[in-house]
């Protein structure tokens, strides 16, 4: 009868070890974005005219994934072998915008899941591409940013960055984009001044 009772017992522990995975291929490495500057340490203050709220990204489904997307041909896409973000690209490359306003104009950016309200400039937008493409060899960058003007306008632009030259792999990819995020980011930051 005990025996009985401990394979019982047991029963539930055996069923849900199928269904978990506590293993599987980790990467070996995990790609981010890095800003090429950051700002000071210390407090920042600002008026509410003044502060720039960052509204989350947009992502098409081939980019909204943590995977780097590889343009075969016009119809075919892939995604490149070993290379895995460390979350998904539209929000590290809205944080690397954020930092680079930060650093390059001392505003107040809020930047997080709940951008906050008191700040009467909003930017947001949509990561298009981000991605090798292997026709040209490079990587590209390609985000189409909105954020309010004066009254009721609304301004929009589109942003666009290609690092030529670039083997396919998580070496020399992982580096070519963070550039092109970079010099995106620079670009933006002079646009939202």
């Amino acid at each position: 009868m005990t025996t009985l009772f401990k394979m019982a017992a047991l029963a539930p522990a055996l069923l849900l070890g199928g269904c978990l995975s506590l293993g599987g291929k980790v990467p070996e490495s995990l790609l981010t974005l890095t800003p090429t500057a950051m700002a000071p340490a210390g407090n920042t203050a600002g008026s509410q005219s003044n502060a720039l709220a960052m509204v989350e990204f947009d992502a098409p489904s081939s980019v909204d994934v943590t995977r780097v997307p590889v343009q075969m041909s016009d119809t075919e896409l892939a995604y490149l072998k070993d290379a895995v973000w460390v979350e998904k690209p539209a929000r590290l490359f809205r944080r690397l915008i954020a930092e680079t306003i930060r650093s390059r104009s001392g505003r107040v950016v809020i930047d997080g899941d709940d951008p906050g309200v008191l700040a009467t400039d909003r930017l947001q937008g949509t990561l298009r591409q981000f991605g090798y493409d292997v026709p040209t060899s490079s990587v590209v960058l390609v985000f189409d940013a909105v954020r309010n003007g004066e009254g009721s306008a609304v301004n929009t632009r589109r942003f666009e960055a290609r690092v030529s030259g670039v083997s396919a792999d998580v070496a020399s990819v992982g580096p070519a984009l963070n550039q092109a995020a970079n010099e995106v980011a620079g670009q933006i930051a002079d646009w939202v001044g």
